[in-house]
């Protein structure tokens, strides 16, 4: 059954000040990796702190249905994967639920493979483009034989008989498009290459060369990436301790600095400086945020953070900084709901193709709860109330997106009235604790 078939309304409302130790999921990027350079690689992985949300197990099932042997074992995931350039043509299409970024790097994966692949999803998934990564595919040799209007699920891909080798310039800032691509060099004689003009998050460079493959990386004298893969090389299996998600943390983080009160510490969050852009911002709005214990974990960057409630001034983010932080703009224009004066959030287009049209969802449910906001094609501008007078009282659509679920449930621990939304049951995606978690820091969420 679809986890959407049966809508679970919620409900935050004004709680007494938050406090406690929490840890937050694994990494949701760094587990989807997981599973799939585990699945691919000869020998055995071993991982822990696996996020263990739908969206990462849908890409462990695709994994199996391609010959990986997967399973759990006292919290620890255990994996004997294929060998690279051995994966088996799977014998029905792959669900991807609702996993934007499973389904995306997984077209990658196959698609140079000499084997047909259909990939379908949930209604939300549907909607979403994929042409973004099929482009690329296609220079490499690779057939889109069906696909929904607009290059959308339902979709098939058909590899060649020999893939050939591309370079590569991302047009938008997306590491899902750039992952997409070295993943297709991986089975793909001789080199290929992806120009990166824009540094995104770059889990996928350090995991596969963990994992042994023939990866460099060079920056030029502008600042852009250059990566080169080498095709059909040996990959091995790893152990991993997956680190905390941040993009997971920013909702803790938040509810923390605008509960009146509050002193919380988040443990184990990822700190890579490709993903810090929303905790740079709170620090800049005035956020009281300690970075304790950074240490190094399976070539990470991990720290504890300690938050206290904070009061917030207005900034203006820079549109630079949208692809560290592109999921917590949601969580970050709740804050500026409390911020005195403008916070103007800029480069955002991005948010229009993610689990929903985030920026207009975004921007309805500010509206809902009574905060003055105003959204341009690519920018939100949100003017606070810093005392959270007047604000909620609404009920936000969250049309399916998780973060939109989580971050308007925050808003109601810190408004006048309390806010609703339509829908929480597409939270298990990305972060099955959340509730458990919020309300065991004091949080009053029903």
């Amino acid at each position: 059954m679809d986890h959407h078939d049966t809508p679970k309304p919620a409900r935050a409302r004004r709680s007494d000040a938050l406090s406690g130790v929490a840890r937050v999921p694994g990494d949701k990027s760094i587990s989807h990796r997981s599973f799939m350079f585990g699945g691919l690689a000869a020998g055995e992985t071993r991982i822990t702190g696996l996020l263990e949300g739908e969206d990462v197990l849908r890409t462990g099932e695709a994994m199996k249905a391609m010959g990986a042997a997967i399973a759990r074992n006292n919290g620890e995931w255990i994996i004997r994967g294929v060998g690279n350039g051995c994966l088996l043509e799977p014998a029905a299409p792959l669900d991807f639920g609702n996993a934007g970024t499973g389904s995306r790097l997984t077209m990658g994966l196959v698609g140079t493979y000499d084997m047909e692949t259909t990939f379908i999803g949930d209604a939300s998934l549907s909607k979403r483009p994929m042409g973004r990564v099929l482009d690329p595919l296609r220079e490499m040799g690779v057939q889109v034989v069906k696909a929904a209007p607009g290059d959308r699920m339902p979709l098939t891909l058909r590899g060649p008989k020999h893939a050939a080798p591309i370079t590569y310039r991302v047009p938008m800032a997306s590491a899902q498009v750039k992952s997409a691509v070295l993943l297709a060099g991986l089975n793909t004689p001789g080199i290929t290459t992806v120009v990166e003009p824009v540094m995104t998050r770059d889990h996928t460079e350090k995991m596969l060369k963990g994992f042994g493959a023939n990866i460099e990386v060079e920056t030029d004298r502008e600042g852009v990436r250059h990566i080169r893969i080498e095709g059909q090389g040996r990959l091995t299996g790893q152990t991993i301790a997956v680190p905390g998600d941040p993009s997971s943390a920013g909702f803790p983080l938040v509810a923390a600095l605008l509960v009146p009160g509050s002193d919380v510490t988040i443990e184990n969050v990822l700190m890579n400086p490709t993903r810090t852009g929303l905790l740079l911002t709170l620090q800049e709005m005035g956020g009281d945020i300690e970075v304790l214990n950074a240490r190094s974990a399976g070539g990470e960057d991990v720290a504890d953070l300690r938050v206290r409630a904070s009061e917030l001034k207005g900034v203006t983010v820079p549109p630079g900084r949208a692809p560290s932080m592109i999921d917590e703009y949601p969580v970050l224009a709740v804050a500026a709901a409390f911020a005195e004066g403008e916070t103007l959030m800029q480069g955002l287009e991005e948010l229009r193709v993610k689990e929903s049209d985030r920026l207009a969802a975004v921007a309805r449910g500010l509206e809902a709860n009574g905060v003055d906001c105003t959204e341009g094609s690519d920018w939100l501008s949100v003017r606070g109330r810093p005392d959270g007078r007047r604000l909620g009282g609404g009920t936000v659509a969250t049309h399916l997106d998780h973060r939109i679920a989580m971050s308007f449930l925050v808003m109601g621990l810190a408004s006048e009235k309390p806010v609703a939304i339509d829908d929480s049951a597409m939270i298990a995606t990305s972060f099955p604790e959340f509730m458990d978690l919020m309300t065991g820091l004091g949080a009053q969420i029903d």
